[in-house]
């Protein structure tokens, strides 16, 4: 009879979680509608800003975020660049019989005249740090300051590059000032972030290559593949260079040499199709639901704490969708030349319940970069409630220069302890039968709801309404009228978070 009844729960439970579900996303997207329309009157002073025309059902695009309409409005010439540019590469391998030195030099070629072209003369500043940073890891490789004179010269050059805002050419001379009127049309020190990355992983890669050989023949192979024009190819790759995804050396460098048979044709145009599936959905998202345009606007103290909910809610999946489609696109053209780089937003911004889970399945391959070069050699899980804090400090400072950064890794890194110890408390708790199973089920659906709150606050502080806004966030939301809001909210995190947990258990009984 017992069981007759848990096997009963196990239907009902699903059953009533997916009700609650779909209402919840029902009146999600009804009062999103209605907030849209409600504040694009233009005879109010209330409005929204950042709206173009757009092409759907007569209604306005909201474009406001700069990153997404930059990517947006230069789609088409991107995709006839990165069209001709693999198209070149395959017929010269093809016709050349290129292995890893030849593909190296026609790709940092083509992506030397694509970078001249975003960056005008900078390209000087780029090739300049990256031939400083190559030396110092050459002349270095065998001291025993290698780490400390590799993380100082990269750490500073990332500071310096931002502090500086790309340097002038004129405080090198009179006789250059001209070539600061040649800049290109896109800032090099956004897009060097990523290269930084690139020139640590090229030192450490060939640091452990040297450290791990055993005769003179293995390190002067090893020697060729840390070539300089190998080096620089890999720091400029264009379909990587403006967003990634991040990609270790020896794995670049690998796929030089033999191109990535994990693909197919067949599973690249799938790849390509689902992508411009998504693209739709931004579309559909974009046109009907102003979320992004709201957190510019700065309308939030007009709105009711559950509308205020509803807003930050949106504009996270409006940044997940974001950078999904950006990353994926980049992607897949590194896919067509023959490169697999590691896939970011493996997993949907709503299928995640833990502050691991969601960092591993955000920038994913940024994160495999962390554990590799920063939280490894910090010691690993030994330091790990030490390392968080280090690790997204520098993350932040990465990211840029801003207090409400430091202050989403600092939050982030609070909310990150508590999870850490929770656990390895309950993952030292052994449950002998049903009532003890469901007793720790509900511990951490309890404990999911609270992290997912975490996350939510953190993101929202990190990149929407910044330190100064989460006096006014927290006592709105405590308010009379805000208690029933936040209830709710934490409700329906709940119940999202045994959702995760039956999605969980379906794929892990069918791999």
């Amino acid at each position: 009879m017992a069981i007759d009844g848990w096997v009963s729960w196990k239907f009902v439970e699903p059953t009533g979680l997916v009700l609650y579900a779909v209402a919840f996303y029902i009146v999600i997207i009804q009062r999103s509608l209605r907030l849209s329309h409600d504040y694009t009157d233009y005879s109010s002073s209330r409005r929204l800003v950042g709206l173009r025309e757009g092409w759907m059902g007569h209604r306005l695009n909201d474009l406001s975020d700069s990153q997404w309409r930059n990517f947006r409005e230069n789609l088409a010439i991107l995709t006839i660049v990165f069209g001709v540019f693999t198209l070149l590469a395959y017929l010269l391998r093809k016709k050349l019989h290129l292995k890893w030195r030849g593909m190296s030099i026609v790709w940092l070629l083509l992506s030397l005249s694509y970078i001249s072209y975003l960056h005008g003369a900078c390209v000087i500043f780029i090739l300049a740090i990256a031939t400083l940073n190559f030396l110092l890891v050459k002349i270095f490789l065998k001291s025993v300051y290698f780490s400390f004179v590799i993380w100082s010269f990269n750490i500073l050059v990332l500071l310096c590059n931002r502090v500086y805002e790309g340097y002038s050419f004129s405080w090198f001379g009179e006789g250059l000032a001209f070539l600061d009127g040649y800049r290109g049309t896109f800032r090099w020190q956004i897009c060097f972030n990523l290269v930084i990355l690139r020139m640590i992983s090229f030192a450490y890669d060939h640091y452990w290559a040297h450290t791990s050989c055993v005769d003179q023949k293995e390190k002067s192979v090893y020697g060729e593949r840390f070539s300089f024009e190998t080096y620089l190819c890999y720091l400029i790759y264009a379909p990587l260079y403006i967003a990634g995804p991040i990609i270790s050396f020896n794995s670049f460098s690998s796929q030089l040499d033999v191109p990535n048979k994990n693909y197919s044709a067949g599973r690249v145009a799938w790849y390509c199709i689902r992508w411009i599936l998504s693209l739709f959905l931004m579309e559909l998202m974009t046109h009907f639901f102003y979320y992004n345009a709201f957190a510019i606007s700065g309308l939030w103290t007009y709105l009711s704490p559950l509308e205020v909910f509803i807003v930050g809610y949106g504009v996270l999946n409006f940044m997940w969708l974001k950078f999904f489609l950006i990353w994926r696109y980049f992607r897949f053209w590194a896919l067509v030349g023959g490169i697999e780089a590691p896939e970011n937003m493996p997993r949907c911004i709503n299928n995640c319940y833990s502050l691991e889970t969601f960092w591993k399945s955000w920038h994913a391959s940024f994160n495999k970069w962390l554990v590799r070069y920063m939280y490894i050699p910090l010691g690993g899980s030994k330091r790990k409630l030490l390392n968080v804090w280090v690790i997204f400090t520098f993350v932040a400072i990465w990211h840029d220069l801003e207090w409400k950064l430091i202050s989403w890794a600092w939050l982030t890194c609070l909310f990150f302890v508590p999870e850490i110890i929770a656990k390895s408390v309950l993952n030292s708790f052994q449950p002998r039968d049903a009532f003890g199973q469901f007793i720790l089920r509900e511990i951490s659906a309890i404990c999911g709801a609270v992290t997912i709150s975490c996350l939510m606050i953190a993101n929202l502080v990190g990149y929407v309404i910044g330190p100064s806004g989460v006096d006014w966030l927290i006592s709105r939301m405590l308010r009379k009228d805000g208690l029933p809001t936040v209830f709710g909210i934490f409700l329906s995190f709940y119940v999202g978070t045994k959702l995760m947990f039956y999605i969980r258990d379906a794929r892990s009984n069918h791999p």
